[in-house]
């Protein structure tokens, strides 16, 4: 037996093949791929956050002085 790795482009493509596999009685399991792991608001985030870093919207602070930021 083999294994087969199906990447559909959208939701309809993986509607189809869902439907394709029941269809001919089909075992298959289905997994979050890695795009899922994280919250969206939270790489929403990450994403403004490195786009401040290129733009150079920083502020550098001198690791003697961490525990003193008010």
């Amino acid at each position: 037996m083999e294994t087969l790795i199906v990447l559909p482009k959208d939701k309809e493509q993986l509607a189809a093949l869902k439907a394709i596999m029941k269809a001919l009685k089909v075992n298959f399991k289905t997994e979050k791929t890695k795009d899922n792991l994280y919250n969206p608001v939270f790489v929403a985030k990450m994403k403004e956050s490195e786009a401040d870093f290129k733009a150079g919207r920083t502020t550098k602070i001198d690791p003697a002085d961490i525990w003193n930021l008010e």
